[in-house]
């Protein structure tokens, strides 16, 4: 392992076009101190845990001190907000600070998340508070638990640096790390502004850095838009199995690896709603939950209209098609899974929109319900209606969906590793609102206890951790009812 010194960067970005960042030096936070360090995103970079006990990490990392090798610069992007396009974008407050490089050949971004104002800063501060760097840093850990794609954060570094929002609060930055931070509105912003030579550039690059598999396809401009239209559908299915909602879907927060990106009011449904709007912001519904798969291929038309300089209309839609195609069979296998089924049938659709209706008449808790069938043996199923009292006023319409359940499951060539396969597919802990929102309050007095037991509980969330069971239980009343913004 190494130290942040004996770490090998590479600012390889940087060689684009000038037009895509702007060379800008972070700006020093007041009293900074090290709020969490993450040891398992310091292995992907092969950095020492013990780095985090160096005075210079912090330094380095509020903005109060340089490191060789590294070339901080935001980034220039555009999107489509809420539907809009929105030419203003870039890294308003954050820096992609450089490339490590680690010895199997593999490249991750460090980006630092609240480094102050930039050329794209708008008539922002260019600052992150403690409370979205809390939340930012909690859900990557989460997701990554859960085995969903996703960027990760390797510390948070609090300071004194006060913030004005809707209240005065305190700036934290958070370190970002993932294998790119390359987003749709990259590409739209050099399309809609008649860069297309710096558009191909683009693509080149990221064919080169991150899909070098495609450099001997016939047409690996088509094949990239596949590839980027296959990640995404494997991200939605995962967020839509697993019951995450982003929030914010703008084509500025969509990755070109599926990566799940930028954590504003993201949530996990509680009681399941199919229309939960985790956004206090969106007035619309615009990015509610079920409609996140339908937004996804729309980010995913924008991003091919951005593309036709170097694609045409038929491999656009042959990637569109395609997304589709992954988005359905990747769903479908995720939820037979979380079910303990090893093979389709047809009656699998009516099987899981009988439950789902069932879930959303009752309100009944998501994770929760899934968990908890998790234990039941196939012979015990026509009778466990009682072990679901907890979260259901009336269990009659439950026990005839359990009688059915134990039906399919008969059509199962082997029902010996059912048990198994749904313990493995349903957490028995997730990122809630309300956990998040404590650790936060707790952080901001001082104490970071809660944050380091939800970090190792939720980098195992199958697991059981008998120790920590109250984090598992049903969320309270005014849990399930915050309200999350974009204020950050």
């Amino acid at each position: 392992m190494k130290t942040l010194s004996t770490l090998t960067f590479a600012n390889s970005y940087s060689d684009l076009p000038t037009s895509l960042g702007t060379q800008v030096a972070a700006q020093p936070l007041d009293n900074p101190f090290l709020i969490h360090f993450n040891p398992l995103v310091a292995e992907k970079l092969e950095l020492a845990s013990t780095t985090a006990l160096d005075p210079s990490f912090i330094n380095i990392f509020s903005g109060n001190a340089t490191l060789a090798g590294l070339s901080p610069l935001a980034m220039k992007y555009c999107g489509h907000q809420f539907g809009q396009y929105n030419p203003d974008l870039g890294d308003g407050r954050g820096l992609l600070l450089g490339e490590v490089l680690t010895s199997n050949g593999k490249k991750w971004d460090l980006h630092l998340k609240g480094s102050g104002k930039t050329p794209y800063s708008r008539m922002g501060d260019g600052r992150a508070v403690l409370r979205s760097s809390v939340r930012e840093y909690l859900a990557s850990a989460a997701m990554e638990g859960l085995g969903i794609a996703t960027t990760h954060a390797l510390a948070i570094i609090g300071s004194q640096t006060p913030v004005i929002r809707e209240k005065i609060e305190t700036a934290a930055t958070l370190i970002r790390v993932a294998e790119s931070h390359i987003r749709f509105g990259h590409f739209e912003y050099l399309f809609y502004t008649g860069q297309h030579d710096e558009l191909q550039q683009l693509a080149d690059y990221v064919i080169e850095h991150h899909f070098p598999a495609l450099l001997t396809e016939a047409a690996p401009y088509a094949a990239m838009f596949k590839q980027i239209c296959q990640r995404t559908a494997t991200m939605i299915a995962a967020w839509q199995a697993v019951g995450f909602a982003h929030g914010v879907m703008n084509t500025d927060n969509m990755s070109i690896l599926g990566l799940t990106f930028d954590y504003g009011p993201f949530g996990f449904i509680d009681d399941y709603e199919p229309s939960y709007i985790c956004n206090h912001s969106d007035y619309s519904g615009r990015y509610a939950f079920d409609q996140q798969p339908a937004i996804a291929l729309w980010n995913l038309s924008a991003l091919g209209y951005a593309l036709t300089p170097l694609l045409d209309k038929t491999e656009i839609d042959h990637g569109l098609e395609h997304y589709q195609t992954e988005l359905q069979q990747q769903y479908s296998h995720n939820m037979r899974q979380k079910l303990g089924l090893t093979i389709a049938d047809d009656t699998d659709t009516v099987l899981f929109s009988d439950l789902f209706q069932l879930l959303k008449q009752h309100h009944v808790d998501y994770t929760l319900f899934f968990r908890t069938l998790s234990y039941i043996a196939m012979d015990e199923l026509p009778h466990s209606e009682h072990l679901f009292t907890s979260l259901f006023s009336c269990t009659s319409r439950l026990k005839t969906w359990l009688i059915g359940y134990q039906q399919r499951l008969l059509l199962e060539p082997n029902t010996s590793q059912r048990l198994t396969i749904m313990l493995q597919h349903n957490p028995k802990y997730i990122l809630r609102n309300y956990l998040a929102q404590q650790a936060i309050e707790e952080a901001e007095q001082g104490d970071f206890q809660l944050i380091e037991q939800l970090i190792t509980i939720l980098a195992h969330p199958f697991d059981e951790h008998k120790d920590a069971e109250v984090l598992a239980q049903l969320p309270p009343n005014w849990g399930k009812h915050l309200e999350i913004s974009c204020s950050s």
